[in-house]
């Protein structure tokens, strides 16, 4: 297929499908997102060449670091593994994907990282970095040695072996040190996950019948960084000019005569110019949306296997890792409350007096630098928002309680049982208004319901028979499939709502994106770009992050 001339009339129609409702902010989706990667200590890793898919159909020729052949991967989280007796999963790792593969590894422990060459010669050496962790050795490299670290010749092999000491937990990144102007634009670069080696007691396992999609229960050694869930999101940019001078050049290297009847000399290596720089895509781990929130491993993004499209439940402690991969720094806002910093660069900030509590600022936008990599907890509770979010009232049946803790929630400490669920997956038993904000209990929000809520609120609703809803917006302002039920009252969700968040899901979303507004768009086309939606599921809904 051609490069950015290519437009694929299904791309493209499933783009502008999503126009409108974005527009009015009601954006969801029913996949789910993690930290898929894979582990072990040892990796083999390619340099290979390929092409990424974007929204608006074009197909960008990319270069990118992925599995070598023959070598077997491990996948983690354990889910996207192979089941027993089988050799293939729904985790795949192709020779060149768009991020690399996400490396998992232990802190205090020594990994192997193999890489072969299969860049086209033209492209010359290619290597990787590993800041923040130390190379303890090397073998293979090209001669003369690279600028910056041990490099493979084209075709060749290397092995760098890298040390994850103590004291190195975190999130971390990898990109090649060998023209990286061009190197790392082109797509080669991935992270490194470092778990903690004594992650504290304290930190608890998830919830009986949850399957636990976390790498470890907490991030750092330390007793305040533990989690619920987890996801990790790669910033990067692409110009597409840039990417169609190296395949145009290497079409016309390949293609160049070399007969002695012509009087010039063929090119053999690529003069790239990379300045001034104007990217058009702008994406989160490979992807630009609505492609960020399809399924981690979707086959139709063979080369950019990793999503982004985070989900929870009111009061879970969600760890984001952010890496900066590119070459502009983005302003990552994540709508419904700030985010409390824990480190960067695998360094936990805490108190200069006082190490067993954290310095990490409340950000409001988390800032996602190049070159730089960084965690943050984020939660939602719907504290404050001055009405019942599950629309309950003291004359509906079966209205639950809700006795706060010292907190003001109501959890195990105030008497809610802990939400389980059954082996496929179904909420089983356990109080479904689990981590309410027991101030706005039995507060109504609307004037005249048409439904069985609370009524003489200060809000009258729009009619929903004059709205167009958004395939993402469950019609409500409540959270869970009993008050949204509740509150329809005789009037149904119009035909083909809520598709990407069904009734039984009824979920609330919020917009995290870029709040640079063009980088909200792909190839200057709103909606697309970083922007992701997270939703906020209701306990009822037990969020299954492989789909």
């Amino acid at each position: 297929m051609c490069h950015s001339n290519l437009r694929n009339w299904i791309a493209v129609s499933r783009f502008l499908s999503v126009v409108g409702a974005a527009v009015a902010l009601l954006l969801t989706a029913s996949a789910h997102a993690a930290a898929p990667g894979i582990t072990g200590a040892s990796f083999s890793l390619n340099a290979g060449t390929g092409y990424s898919s974007q929204p608006d159909g074009m197909l960008i020729y990319s270069w990118g670091y992925g599995c070598a052949g023959g070598f077997t991967p491990t996948y983690a989280p354990a889910v996207f593994a192979p089941p027993p007796g089988k050799t293939a999963g729904i985790g795949f790792c192709p020779l060149m994907q768009l991020p690399g593969p996400t490396l998992i590894v232990k802190e205090g422990t020594t990994f192997a990282v193999t890489l072969t060459n299969s860049l086209p010669a033209a492209a010359g050496n290619t290597s990787i970095l590993f800041p923040g962790l130390t190379v303890t050795a090397t073998s293979g490299c090209a001669t003369p040695a690279g600028l910056l670290t041990c490099e493979a010749a084209p075709g060749a092999t290397i092995t760098y072996t890298v040390s994850a000491a103590v004291g190195t937990a975190g999130t971390h990144q990898y990109y090649s040190g060998t023209q990286p102007d061009l190197q790392i634009e082109m797509g080669l670069f991935g992270a490194v996950i470092v778990l903690p080696a004594t992650p504290p007691a304290n930190c608890t396992a998830t919830e009986t019948g949850r399957v636990d999609y976390r790498l470890a229960s907490s991030a750092y050694d330390h007793a305040s960084t533990c989690y619920d869930r987890e996801y990790l999101f790669q910033w990067s940019e692409m110009d597409p000019r840039i990417h169609k001078q190296v395949e145009d050049q290497l079409k016309l290297i390949a293609s160049c005569p070399t007969t002695a009847s012509f009087q010039f000399s063929c090119p053999t290596r690529l003069d790239v110019v990379t300045e001034p720089y104007h990217p058009n895509y702008f994406m989160i781990n490979g992807r630009s949306m609505p492609d960020t929130m399809d399924p981690n491993y979707a086959p139709n993004y063979p080369n950019q296997p990793y999503n982004a499209n985070p989900h929870m439940h009111p009061g879970e402690l969600i760890l984001v890792r952010y890496i900066g991969q590119g070459h502009w720094q983005h302003p990552f806002h994540e709508h419904g409350n700030h985010v409390r910093i824990l480190g960067r660069d695998g360094n936990l900030l805490v108190s200069q007096t006082n190490p067993a509590l954290l310095a990490g600022r409340m950000e409001f936008d988390t800032d996602t630098t190049p070159g730089q990599a960084a965690e943050g907890i984020f939660y939602w509770s719907g504290k404050g928002l001055g009405w019942d979010i599950f629309g309950h009232t003291p004359g509906n049946a079966g209205n639950p309680p809700c006795n706060p803790d010292a907190n003001g929630y109501y959890t195990t400490a105030s008497g809610a049982a802990l939400p389980t669920y059954s082996a496929a997956g179904v909420f089983a038993s356990g109080s479904p208004n689990y981590y309410e904000w027991c101030a706005d209990h039995d507060v109504p929000l609307e004037a005249n319901p048409v439904g069985t809520v609370g009524g003489g609120g200060p809000m009258t609703l729009p009619d929903p028979l004059i709205l167009t809803n958004g395939l993402w917006y469950n019609g409500t302002p409540y959270l869970g499939p009993d008050a949204v039920n509740r509150s329809r009252g005789p009037t149904p969700l119009p035909p083909g709502s809520a598709l990407q968040n069904p009734p039984l899901e009824s979920g609330i979303a919020f917009m995290w994106h870029s709040h640079n507004e063009r980088e909200i768009t792909t190839n200057d086309v709103f909606p697309g770009g970083m922007l992701m939606m997270m939703l906020v599921d209701p306990y009822v809904w037990n969020i299954d992050e492989t789909l």
